[in-house]
């Protein structure tokens, strides 16, 4: 079996995708509602 790297995992770059369109769709949001999300 053939050693793989965490980002070959389909779980992982699925997970890198969904951070990386959370990121786009919160940019923008007003300042006073990122800082509850920040908080978490």
């Amino acid at each position: 079996m053939k050693s793989q790297s965490y980002r070959d995992l389909i779980a992982w770059q699925k997970a890198l995708a969904l951070v990386t369109e959370v990121y786009r769709l919160t940019e923008a949001l007003p300042s006073h509602e990122l800082y509850g999300l920040r908080s978490q």
